[in-house]
């Protein structure tokens, strides 16, 4: 049972407010979660943080405890209130952004987990979605789907006339749950099942058992939410046999979830915004306007291309998905995706290529070229414009001169070239006059490579002062915003502030060719485990 929302609540909870205000965001990545307190200034007034806990019980699984997940949560805000010297009364509101499609079952009744939090990175639906992808079922439907585009001309058959499943959307991993849990199936018919991700789980925790929701940003990326109807897609659970029961209730981004029971920290606090990283970290480069362009650099990338109040219906493999809705207005976001980001450079670094990944960017610098070294980040297959999940990553043309730098610099230059492809796919495919590009997360403190990216699209990149943190601003933003702490997004500008904007220098016609070997490279790392 929700507790409805009412943004009026949450603006006279604190009308004409004055004093300083606090605002809890907590920030839960795949690597780690954090929870910041932010001023009205826009300021961090301390932080806590915890080390996620992944668990790998098969290769290719990829697992969370939601139980232990929790209590990191409770034990990080109580960490961060003490040490920003307020207390939790004090607090004006929370707002919780989370890495997207990592999902759980538990229990309506009890209340307890059926079993471990599925992430995003899990490939243990692999063969179903190939299986899928292949099927007379869905050849059907985009057969049926691109004759109705033709005479209707609408987005959402064109975008049904090539959908495909991928392995990091919750679709077939839940499908594969319902399957492989004894009696889940069961218990979901008979109502007894609730589904959600990382936000509907602890938003569920939170308040005591009492909402089951979830926002328009982290719905509509699981796969399973129709951003054309806006509302959980009848025709995929249909498609693929998923009761419709199990759903969270979806809420405006920015606005009142509920409040956090006074059992869990002593006093209840207003949980004002629920979103997904992407969107959070969107929102706080104050990605506002039709055309604007941010690039995260974290465990994965990720490119979100602002479309304003329409859905973008891609045939390359980006997702046309929510952005955020505040109040009546939806905001909408092409976005393109590579899963292997940092996730390849802390691999790089446990195999000792380098010792300190702030060192990388001078031991790229410090050879010419890659020696004839090639990379293809492809952990968890590659996205688009490629979209092959059985891809595998490949590092070739090594030989007795290669040096540990070499190898660096190919690893850096791979990252480069796979926000080059998703760059001009958004381009080439949305024909939107671009902005600007911003640039966030922790790899993008990387000079050699984000000098690259520039290079290697033509395109002033701008970074930002908060980096690491941008979700995390952005979540802030958005709870702030639900309760008065900032009246308008132009005020929000006036925090965001620019590190450094990179300019092109020139040098495609250096890295044309490079380029174009490291697509060769590409087609052999392609359809990899085809027989496995």
């Amino acid at each position: 049972m929700s507790e409805g929302p009412d943004v009026h609540e949450a603006e006279e909870a604190h009308e004409g407010l004055k004093h300083e205000a606090f605002i809890v965001s907590i920030d839960i990545g795949t690597t780690s979660l954090r929870s910041h307190i932010y001023d009205n200034h826009g300021h961090i007034k301390a932080s806590s943080s915890k080390k996620i806990e992944l668990i790998y019980p098969k290769p290719g699984w990829s697992e969370m405890d939601p139980e232990h997940l929790y209590s990191q949560v409770v034990t990080c805000v109580e960490e961060s209130v003490k040490a920003a010297g307020i207390k939790v009364s004090d607090v004006t509101c929370l707002g919780i952004a989370v890495q997207r499609n990592t999902c759980l079952t538990w229990d309506r009744e009890t209340g307890k987990p059926y079993h471990n939090f599925i992430t995003w990175q899990d490939l243990r639906a692999r063969d179903y979605v190939k299986s899928w992808n292949t099927s007379l079922t869905l050849k059907a439907l985009n057969g049926g789907s691109k004759f109705l585009h033709t005479f209707t001309r609408k987005k959402r058959f064109l975008s049904a006339s090539v959908l495909k499943f991928m392995s990091p959307q919750v679709t077939l991993r839940l499908l594969w749950l319902l399957d492989n849990i004894p009696d889940l199936r069961k218990k979901a018919t008979d109502g007894l099942v609730m589904f959600g991700c990382i936000e509907s789980w602890l938003l569920w925790k939170l308040t005591g058992s009492r909402v089951h929701a979830t926002d328009y940003s982290c719905a509509s990326a699981t796969g399973l939410y129709d951003p054309f109807q806006v509302a959980w897609s009848n025709i995929v659970c249909g498609l693929v046999n998923i009761p419709m029961n199990i759903f969270p209730e979806v809420l405006p981004t920015s606005g009142l979830f509920g409040h956090v029971d006074e059992a869990v920290f002593g006093s209840s606090i207003p949980i004002t915004c629920l979103v997904g990283d992407q969107s959070a970290s969107m929102f706080g480069e104050c990605c506002f306007d039709v055309g604007d362009i941010k690039c995260t650099l974290g465990t994965g990338m990720f490119i979100d291309l602002n479309t304003g109040e329409s859905p973008h219906a891609s045939i390359a493999g980006l997702y046309p998905i929510i952005g955020w809705k505040i109040g009546d207005k939806l905001t909408y976001i092409a976005e393109g995706i590579a899963t292997d980001t940092g996730s390849v450079i802390n691999w790089a670094q446990e195999l000792g290529y380098f010792e300190d990944v702030r060192e990388t960017a001078s031991i790229a610098e410090s050879v010419e070229d890659t020696d004839g070294v090639y990379f293809v980040p492809a952990f968890s297959g590659l996205q688009a414009p490629i979209n092959d999940d059985k891809a595998t990553s490949l590092m070739i043309g090594m030989q007795p001169s290669t040096t540990k730098a070499h190898i660096t610099r190919a690893i850096l230059e791979s990252i480069g070239f796979r926000f080059k492809l998703l760059y001009e796919t958004v381009l080439n495919e949305t024909k939107i006059p671009l902005n600007f590009v911003r640039v966030d997360g922790g790899v993008c403190n990387n000079d050699f490579l984000v000098q690259l990216m520039a290079d290697l699209t033509n395109q002033i990149i701008n970074r930002s002062t908060q980096t690491e943190n941008m979700s995390s601003l952005g979540t802030a933003f958005f709870a702030g915003l639900a309760m008065g702490v900032w009246k308008d997004l132009k005020e929000l500008e006036k925090i965001r502030k620019t590190e450094r904007e990179f300019e092109p220098q020139q040098n495609w016609s250096k890295y044309k060719p490079v380029f174009h070997q490291w697509e060769r490279a590409v087609s052999r790392s392609q359809r990899w485990y085809e027989e496995s």
